[in-house]
């Protein structure tokens, strides 16, 4: 019993899904599930650290969702923008790190900012590490590290036979970061949708119908308890 209490993932990445069937279900606009959602995300990242899982990713917008339609889009900016804002306090109370993952480039200047000072204001926290995948696409972060890579051979910086997975890793959003032992989603959808692809490699998958919004610490005690089940060899296999 003390070896299954003991067996926490130390690093749970979440796919946020269901937003927008969450509010049509109750008859409001989408942009009403992406608040209830954005809501979540303080809850969840406390039962995490109650439970004694170290670091916590979520996937807050995709490279696609620029593909969405605009008023949409605009709305999901806005929302990001008063989170990102209210994340500074939050960040204060529940002594949280809070690190930005994707391509933040294309945002706004505005938004841009606010990720910094919030970086800047939480790096020396001590508790949960939380990581937002703003603007991010798995296959666009590879691109962008390979990019990199290929500049500093260029450069005399790097030989090709040094190439190694660290090396690939060093170069990724997430360096520094312990790659994730489970990976959650949510709403029934049971694919990546580009989220993670190389640091996946080895994670659990635990799928749940359960919408975003409603998905609290209950459901995540039933995420790590499935975590807990899997037989996790060394070697990561």
């Amino acid at each position: 019993m003390e070896d299954k209490i003991r067996n926490i993932p130390r690093h749970v990445a979440i796919i946020l899904d269901g937003n927008g069937r969450w509010a049509k279900k109750r008859f409001l606009p989408r942009n009403a599930g992406h608040a209830a959602g954005s809501k979540n995300v303080e809850k969840i990242c406390a039962a995490a650290w109650d439970m004694g899982i170290e670091y916590v990713t979520m996937y807050a917008f995709s490279t696609e969702n620029w593909s969405r339609p605009k008023d949409e889009v605009d709305a999901l900016m806005k929302l990001l923008n008063n989170y990102l804002k209210d994340c500074i306090n939050t960040s204060k109370k529940n002594n949280m790190q809070v690190r930005v993952i994707g391509d933040v480039s294309r945002l706004k200047a505005d938004l841009q900012a606010r990720i910094a000072e919030l970086e800047d204001v939480s790096s020396h926290n001590t508790g949960l590490h939380f990581q937002v995948a703003l603007n991010y696409g798995s296959r666009d972060e590879l691109k962008r590290s390979i990019k990199k890579i290929a500049e500093e051979v260029k450069e005399g910086k790097l030989d090709t036979n040094d190439i190694d997975e660290n090396v690939i890793s060093s170069h990724l959003d997430t360096y520094g970061i312990p790659d994730p032992d489970l990976m959650i989603r949510t709403s029934g959808e049971q694919r990546l949708s580009n989220y993670l692809l190389w640091q996946l490699a080895y994670a659990e998958f635990y799928f749940t119908d359960v919408l975003w919004p409603d998905f609290d610490k209950k459901e995540l005690s039933k995420a790590v308890e499935f975590y807990q089940t899997r037989n996790r060899r060394f070697g990561r296999v």
